[in-house]
């Protein structure tokens, strides 16, 4: 077994391409909080903590900013937000 074959090596890189996933399923907005938990298991403040400790604070910042109160972000707010009639209705 080679030093890069140790398990504790395979398990951080692991831990480090799950972080990663988590992260990348994070930014994107058509990907609601419930999407990564069925995905990923971990829950919107789960997400929230993996953001805050992976990311620059800035970019921390950024991403609140851009998820907070963001419908697509939360698939209860878009069901009642679709089901909100128009004013072309």
């Amino acid at each position: 077994m080679s030093s890069s074959d140790h398990p504790t090596d395979i398990q951080e890189s692991h831990h480090a391409a799950r972080m990663d996933e988590v992260i990348d399923l994070a930014w994107a907005d058509e990907i609601s909080f419930e999407e990564i938990k069925a995905r990923t298991g971990l829950v919107e403040k789960d997400v929230i903590r993996v953001m805050r400790r992976h990311l620059k604070p800035a970019s921390f910042r950024r991403w609140r900013e851009r998820v907070s109160g963001r419908v697509t972000k939360h698939q209860k707010r878009l069901r009642s937000f679709r089901s909100i009639p128009s004013d072309d209705d």
